[in-house]
């Protein structure tokens, strides 16, 4: 049924009926408004809430898009999004890149198709024309986890350095000191990159700690087979620093397959808490992120744009939280 139904059913005009929903009933008089409301019982019409917002140029809808909803990461901060939204009155839009950085442009075009409020980007921020992009569609936008080169937006995060530096030291307390940074490739991706840079500066003033990068590629598994092997040969208490689930997952496989075992031939820490870290050997690990704070945070930080709060970009970092299992104690603790 549509409010022309409706009209021709009352016998009044659409203009009539759309006063009527839009609770303007005070320019009808009782009895029309009375004949509306029975036309409308008798059809079992129910208005479109998304044509009714957008006519009071409103739609209630935040986009989301994240580069990938395999990664448990950006499903908890879908999370967190989410509830903020429903507890704000807003609905989630998601759009998933799939780990293609070429689309991020395409991603925030047509999310403003759909008439969305303001924008959440959690994408590996490689695509140029994405900032040019948001630009031109003049609605608030907040990056999540990654840096976006020449959007200027707010940008709520882990403190990278910090989990990395709380990693470290964690494993160098245990006897750990040969260790080996693994990521997913770095170039590009900002979060990544200043992970790996807190390594190396890491090493810089812990000169007794052997330690090397690896960056790893799901297309390779056999590359971080070997480049384990390799590490296992440098340092008499070898230990893995995996900078995100992704890794962490590759690197158990990598375990598996050598019939290594953790804490005792291989010490490990891993950026991100999963339901299924302390199911892995002896448990895993981990460097938990506020990932439900995260979301929470962006959602709060967009809703206070959308508000007319003017100030300069804003940069939030929150800390982790060191999880202890014993895939990082030395054996026999």
């Amino acid at each position: 049924m549509t409010i022309a139904d409706v009209a021709e059913k009352a016998g009044v005009s659409k203009a009539t009926v759309s006063r009527f929903l839009n609770r303007r009933d005070e320019l009808l008089t009782p009895e029309i408004a009375q004949r509306v409301q029975a036309a409308i019982a008798a059809l079992d019409y129910s208005p479109s809430p998304m044509a009714q917002a957008l006519k009071r140029g409103r739609s209630r809808l935040i986009g989301l898009v994240v580069a990938d909803v395999t990664n448990p990461f950006s499903v908890a901060v879908l999370r967190g999004a989410e509830k903020a939204c429903q507890e704000a009155g807003y609905l989630l839009m998601l759009f998933n890149l799939g780990d293609d950085g070429q689309r991020e442009r395409d991603a925030i075009e047509t999310l403003a198709s759909y008439q969305v409020e303001g924008l959440i980007l959690n994408t590996l921020g490689r695509d140029e024309g994405a900032a040019a992009a948001a630009a031109r569609q003049g609605r608030p936008v907040v990056l999540v986890d990654r840096r976006h080169a020449n959007m200027q937006a707010d940008f709520v995060s882990l403190d990278n350095a910090g989990a990395v530096r709380q990693a470290g030291e964690h494993l160098l307390q245990g006897g750990w000191d040969t260790l080996l940074f693994a990521s997913e490739p770095i170039a590009g991706v900002s979060s990544r990159q200043e992970r790996e840079a807190a390594f190396r500066l890491f090493l810089v003033e812990h000169p007794q700690v052997q330690g090397v990068s690896f960056e790893s590629s799901a297309e390779h598994p056999q590359a971080l087979d070997a480049e384990l092997q390799r590490l296992r040969a440098r340092g008499r208490r070898p230990a893995v620093l995996a900078s995100n689930a992704v890794i962490t997952l590759r690197v158990a496989d990598a375990v598996a397959r050598l019939r290594w075992r953790f804490g005792a031939d291989l010490g490990f820490v891993g950026i991100d808490e999963t339901d299924w870290a302390p199911l892995v050997g002896p448990g895993l690990t981990t460097i938990a992120q506020p990932t439900d704070a995260l979301g929470r945070l962006a959602t709060s930080c967009l809703l206070e744009r959308l508000q007319g709060q003017a100030m300069p970009p804003r940069q939030i970092l929150l800390p982790g939280t060191l999880v202890v299992r014993r895939s990082s104690l030395p054996e026999g603790s």
